[in-house]
């Protein structure tokens, strides 16, 4: 027998387990039959305290709910939508007795993200002083409606603004959901016909834009014909190489993947990329290891046997749900070895309203980029980015300034987008690429002189203002 050596992290290979709904009062008498059928899901998804009373029954105490009623009331910044599949992967093993399920329901890291309470929230930093309704700056970057253009050869396209369930820590809690009390949501205002026919219009005027990521919202709220329609017609686009479709539901709804309609018409959608040599993949959102069920793993083998290339991960880095070595590589093991689904980025939480509670300091990040190395293969480790407002996605360990006192990292960007076109004109040549763009740690996580400073600028009558950028990595 080989000795084994002791190791920070042990991987042990666990199969998949699909929570027993049943244990539920509300689910008791729901048949396997239904729990498979997406239209079931859809029409028992829960979206308020009345609903989740009728699933939980006793076994969730009043103060769940205050807390509840009080975060959607003072702080949320999505509404509530949960598809009972995912809804059941909360506190699946907790014991079935009121006080012991509330705890277990309250710490379950997925609940966390999916149905955040008040409690949860940073009681002195809810949200950071520069923290915006869209961080990123993505409607800023339309060239039509819903089609962003941030990169120089990749479009975002958003064909519609709901989803099958609503993520707290959602990036584009501007546009996406029914408004809450904190947030009147913006709206896209266009017939989805006349917006996928000017997408489909810049594009072709476009030929520089090579990768279209077809998100929203979530496309399995899309009407599959009218969306096939949409790829179809975006495969006759001869510039068009990369195709990624964005749906969370493959981990929050997977039902609605493994409807034989749907997967007919993907195969049909993946054989026509395959003849013109277009990658086809789908990209999922998955957060927690208990996330990840055999029906998840299904859905993700059946778009898989359908001819798409990958099903890939972007998932979210946050504290209490995933911010361990353990927690990630946990996460990562069951997507790669268990699920067919590639680990592909884990990104810091956007600096968006009330995640203060999520994020975390970029410096936590450089640290378990570094702790999951060498355990996983190589194309399945994950990168942890840092999606920095004005520049996008870079991996956590490119910052070229850093003040740990602060909470302040620089980058650089090598590219430029329409927001810039003026204000850069002015640097002349080439010097726009020696701008420094920020992105801020939570302030919670800084020491007492970071802390003390940021409360100077959030009582600044004329809003917080950030210090000349470094060139080298401070404090670091």
């Amino acid at each position: 027998m080989v000795r084994q050596l002791a190791q920070p992290y042990q991987y042990v290979r666990r199969e998949l387990v699909e929570p027993d709904w049943r244990r539920l009062p509300g689910w008791r008498e729901v048949t396997a039959a239904q729990w498979r059928d997406a239209q079931w899901q859809r029409a028992h998804c829960v979206q308020n305290e009345r609903q989740l009373r009728e699933v939980f029954g006793s076994l969730l105490e009043d103060r769940f709910y205050r807390e509840l009623a009080a975060d959607q009331a003072e702080f949320a910044t999505m509404s509530v939508l949960l598809p009972p599949h995912m809804l059941n992967t909360m506190a699946a093993d907790a014991a079935l007795e009121p006080g012991a399920f509330t705890e277990a329901f309250l710490t379950d890291p997925v609940r966390r993200y999916m149905l955040p309470v008040r409690s949860d929230r940073h009681p002195e930093w809810p949200s950071h002083p520069l923290a915006a309704r869209d961080s990123l700056h993505e409607a800023q970057m339309w060239a039509v409606e819903g089609l962003t253009h941030r990169y120089p050869t990749k479009v975002l396209a958003e064909l519609l603004s709901t989803c099958p369930q609503y993520c707290g820590h959602c990036t584009r809690m501007d546009l996406v959901g029914r408004s809450t009390p904190q947030v009147a949501k913006a709206r896209l205002v266009l017939r989805p016909a006349d917006r996928e026919e000017q997408m489909l219009d810049y594009l072709k005027r476009t030929p520089s834009v090579r990768d279209v990521v077809v998100s929203g919202g979530d496309l399995a709220n899309v009407p599959w014909p009218r969306l096939e329609s949409f790829l179809l017609r975006l495969l006759e686009l001869g510039s068009v190489r990369d195709i990624r479709l964005a749906s969370k539901s493959v981990v929050g709804l997977p039902q609605h993947w493994l409807q034989p309609k749907v997967l007919a018409g993907v195969e049909r959608v993946a054989r026509l990329a395959a003849r013109r040599s277009v990658n086809l993949a789908v990209h999922t959102h998955a957060n927690h290891v208990s996330s990840v069920t055999p029906l998840v793993a299904e859905a993700a083998r059946a778009l898989l046997d359908a001819g798409v290339r990958d099903v890939r991960n972007q998932g979210v880095l946050m504290r209490g749900v995933n911010a361990t070595p353990a927690a990630l590589l946990d996460l990562c093991f069951a997507l790669q070895g268990e699920a067919n689904i590639l680990p592909y980025y884990f990104y810091l939480c956007d600096v968006i309203p009330n995640a203060e509670h999520w994020r975390l300091p970029l410096s936590e990040a450089q640290r378990l980029q570094e702790a999951i190395l060498g355990y996983l293969p190589g194309y399945a480790t994950p990168r942890l980015v840092a999606d920095v407002p004005h520049v996008g996605k870079r991996w956590v360990h490119q910052a070229v300034g850093y003040d740990r006192v602060r909470g302040i990292s620089y980058w650089t960007k090598n590219y430029r987008t329409a927001l810039e076109l003026r204000p850069l004109e002015a640097l002349g040549g080439d010097g726009w690429l020696s701008r420094r763009y920020p992105y801020v740690d939570p302030v919670d996580t800084l020491p007492a002189d970071g802390r003390a400073w940021w409360a100077e600028q959030a009582a600044r009558a004329d809003g917080a203002q950030l210090p000349e950028p470094v060139d080298l990595l401070e404090n670091s």
